[in-house]
């Protein structure tokens, strides 16, 4: 198998204030948190998503390794539906030291170049910056951050940039090629 040079790009907001917000996208469009933890509902997101993108670091865990990330208070998870389907996901993950991490992001294929990425981000950006209000427990949140890469959407970084996130780490490093899973086999044309 043979290897690839893959970028990582680490970027945050360190204030509220930092938040650049896009516009609502046209149509009915509605975010709602996924407030009942469900490792179903959560792998179809994944595999959804990230299956052209080449995400799977996640696609070996059981049923209970889900279950057990997704029961961590202060785990959210917040879906973009366009007229009812879901479109996207943003997911929360907050750290004790008061950052919170968007762990992933992104929309379903069939869905992007709609304008709901930018929405999506922003709202999920909002709701890092207000975590602590639904979890009282968590520290209030003083830095939101997430890392994008070379093998994720042409778009992403700029979309990343224009809602305000400011690069803070940057690596290089080889990775070993790996076939594009999708979300299933013949799910999306390559």
């Amino acid at each position: 198998m043979s290897s690839i040079t893959v970028t990582t790009w680490s970027l945050e907001q360190t204030s509220p204030a930092d938040l650049l917000p896009a516009a609502a996208p046209d149509g009915d469009v509605r975010i709602v948190r996924s407030e009942v933890p469900s490792p179903e509902f959560s792998r179809f997101l994944y595999a959804s998503v990230g299956g052209d993108i080449l995400w799977t670091d996640r696609l070996g865990w059981s049923y209970a390794q889900w279950q057990e990330h997704l029961d961590r208070p202060g785990v959210e998870t917040w879906v973009a539906h366009d007229r009812g389907t879901p479109a996207g996901y943003v997911e929360l993950d907050p750290q004790d030291d008061g950052a919170v991490e968007i762990v992933y992001f992104g929309l379903i294929p069939a869905f992007r170049g709609r304008r709901i990425g930018g929405h999506l981000l922003s709202y999920g950006a909002a709701r890092a910056w207000d975590l602590a209000e639904r979890w009282p427990q968590r520290v209030p949140t003083k830095r939101v951050w997430l890392h994008t890469c070379s093998k994720d959407g042409e778009f992403a970084m700029d979309n990343y940039q224009r809602r305000g996130f400011k690069l803070f780490d940057t690596k290089v490093e080889p990775e070993q090629e790996q076939p594009t899973p999708g979300p299933w086999l013949g799910a999306y044309p390559v």
